[in-house]
């Protein structure tokens, strides 16, 4: 069965770092693209990042790029996006996904068919 399990997240002050992790199993790890979107509170769900299945090439969004990484470890079917100075508008509920998009589609959401449970960040003094 295929599935996406999350862990990390958490109330955190601005400023902290706060790393998310999500296991795959059933078979969306291996040649899948893997990326983290966000949704807050009466917004859209948006891109974060994604990372290849080689880890030769990662994306960002510009709000999160210098302060966000994702990486994968394939042994472990796992990716992470390790989250640092971290802002009150980074507050949202976080989901990962795997998928196979285009480069062209990397940043979106339809492009990935499986998603996880998400985990709730929550960025505030």
């Amino acid at each position: 069965q295929e599935q996406l399990v999350q862990s990390g997240g958490g109330l955190v002050q601005p400023g902290d770092s706060l790393t998310l992790s999500c296991v795959a199993s059933g078979g969306i790890f291996r040649n899948y693209a893997l990326a983290w979107f966000r949704q807050a509170p009466g917004k859209e769900r948006e891109f974060v990042a994604a990372i290849r299945w080689n880890a030769g090439s990662s994306y960002y969004a510009d709000s999160v790029k210098g302060r966000f990484t994702i990486s994968r470890d394939n042994a472990k079917n796992a990716v992470h996006l390790q989250m640092t100075s971290l802002k009150p508008e980074d507050t949202a509920l976080y989901y990962c996904a795997s998928g196979r998009p285009i480069t062209s589609t990397i940043r979106s959401a339809t492009s990935y068919g499986y998603w996880g449970q998400g985990t709730q960040v929550t960025v505030s003094s």
